[in-house]
């Protein structure tokens, strides 16, 4: 398959593929002619790169996924401990942007949204003051 195809097939753009195959990532044989020839297994990579990728897997989580997908003697616990690890994240930013909801929200519901100049949100936007504090 040339890039087209199995960017087509995988559903993701060209110059993704390309980036990934420039961080070695992925590693389709070149012919003669130097373009890129992939085969399945490449197509079934950059499915579950894309995969891993859509589920926010860090670059390097996805390097450490991708190798133990390939490891056939690998423990489900290394994979188990890097989902882990990144479902944590994801807690952390769900509680972060929760909280950033909240502040924001606050703001919005002071502010009488008239055509009167003052407004609470540049207020407390510019004091540090209120809902959203110094972090």
């Amino acid at each position: 398959m040339n890039i087209g195809d199995v960017a087509r097939r995988a559903g993701l753009p060209a110059k993704t593929i390309r980036y990934y195959e420039e961080i070695g990532l992925v590693r389709p044989p070149r012919g003669e002619n130097g373009y890129r020839h992939f085969r399945e297994s490449d197509l079934h990579k950059l499915i579950f790169l894309g995969r891993a990728r859509s589920l926010g897997f860090s670059i390097e989580d996805c390097r450490g996924l991708m190798a133990l997908y390939e490891d056939r003697a690998r423990a489900s616990a290394d994979v188990k401990r890097i989902a882990e690890d990144h479902l944590g994240r994801i807690d952390r930013k769900l509680q972060e942007l929760t909280a950033m909801r909240l502040a924001l929200a606050e703001l919005v519901g002071s502010c009488a949204g008239d055509g009167r100049p003052d407004c609470p949100i540049l207020q407390g936007l510019a004091s540090g003051d209120g809902p959203l504090g110094a972090d």
